[in-house]
């Protein structure tokens, strides 16, 4: 039986090494042009088949045989300056700070792991390397260019690191098993009005008027629309309008965002903020344009590779925990949706140990002690699922 954690220990300094280089050279979105190089070269270096899916995502994979699971790493930063202090710092206005350089690398150093022992692999192992997960893109993206096929994927797994929360420790795992995230969608109200003077307001339309009684109407979705023992998030994160002191606006810009727990009411959240906002705006002689710029529905693991995924946490000596929904959300959702799967959240630096940056925060630093568990994990979790 291979000992992977010795495997991934025995690699960590070159996953640490391949780790610093994609944080220093962070980029962001579908524009991954020097991280999708570095990926691909690594890959040719490892002799491992290989190919361009999407917009800018790879897929590999080692082995043979009739059973097929998908490793999953996202690769995308966050456009914010980074303030940590780190010698490898960013500097290119891209943070990874959510982490996708160590799952991009722990996923190099699985394929590298995996690709040693391929004649001792029980059927096909898919390596599928995603771009674009902070805008919930790039998943789907890969989907709709075939990751899932040739040979088809029976089953999947994804990790992500888990920082700055309590006993988020090195050497912890967490999972849900049923629904895990929350849906996602980001919803633009743009709001036309009439400009006039100050002094003869009432010859205008105010758009920033109707915008702020958009944004308290909203309110009402929640406190009037949704069960007690529901939750759901309607949030306007962002609002602007105007020209000036003295002129009625003729135009303000409303960026909302909107979270469920499953399909039905995330539709109908997004149902309930198009009517509430045009309804508003015709009420005080306006009209809105409502665009809905994207989301992404509810994660919902599977209950028997949840399973699998725990026991190979806990046979390389993690602590496992299994938590209910959380609130956030991950196109990982797009292959979820399509094959039985389950994300892992490895931890990486708790708030006891003073990691009081957390997720999405510029000053986001992760232990590199998890570059081994996750690497490992990604070995684990494939072999036991395609040797049952």
């Amino acid at each position: 039986m291979i000992d992977y954690m010795n495997e991934a220990k025995a690699i960590f300094e070159e996953v640490r090494e391949n780790r610093r280089y994609l944080h220093r050279h962070a980029e962001g979105g579908f524009d991954l042009e020097n991280t999708v190089k570095f990926i691909d070269e690594k890959l040719t270096e490892m002799g491992i088949e290989h190919r361009k899916c999407g917009r800018a995502g790879i897929v590999a994979k080692v082995g043979k045989g009739d059973k097929c699971v998908l490793l999953r790493a996202d690769m995308d930063a966050l456009p914010m300056k980074e303030v940590a202090d780190v010698p490898f710092a960013s500097n290119t206005g891209y943070t990874h700070s959510c982490g996708h350089d160590c799952h991009a690398t722990t996923l190099l150093g699985a394929a590298k792991i995996l690709k040693a022992h391929e004649s001792e692999l029980c059927g096909v192992v898919k390596f599928m390397f995603q771009p674009a997960e902070e805008l919930l893109q790039g998943a789907l993206d890969m989907v709709n260019d075939g990751v899932l096929e040739n040979p088809k994927v029976d089953a999947a797994f994804g990790t992500h690191i888990s920082v700055g929360k309590p006993g988020s420790t090195v050497g912890t795992m967490t999972y849900s098993a049923g629904p895990a995230l929350y849906s996602g969608d980001m919803v633009t109200l743009e709001v036309f009005g009439k400009q006039s003077h100050g002094a003869a307001a009432y010859a205008g339309v105010d758009a920033i008027n109707i915008a702020a009684h958009i944004v308290i109407a909203l309110e009402e979705i929640i406190a009037r629309e949704i069960p007690m023992d529901d939750s759901a998030v309607v949030l306007v994160g962002k609002i602007e309008g105007g020209d000036s002191c003295n002129t009625t606006a003729g135009y303000a810009k409303l960026e909302v965002s909107a979270r469920a727990q499953t399909e039905e009411k995330r539709q109908f959240l997004l149902k309930r903020i198009e009517e509430i906002s045009k309804g508003v705006a015709a009420t005080y002689r306006g009209r809105v344009e409502y665009t809905h710029n994207y989301g992404m529905s509810p994660l919902v693991c599977d209950e028997k590779i949840a399973a699998i995924g725990a026991k190979a946490a806990e046979d390389l000596g993690m602590k496992v925990t299994c938590l209910p929904t959380a609130g956030g959300t991950e196109d990982f959702t797009a292959v979820a949706n399509l094959v039985p799967a389950v994300m892992l959240n490895v931890g990486a630096g708790s708030l006891e140990e003073g990691h009081t940056c957390g997720h999405h925060n510029p000053g986001f630093v992760v232990d590199e002690g998890v570059l081994v568990y996750e690497t490992a994990l990604y070995c684990k979790c494939a072999v036991d699922y395609l040797s049952k």
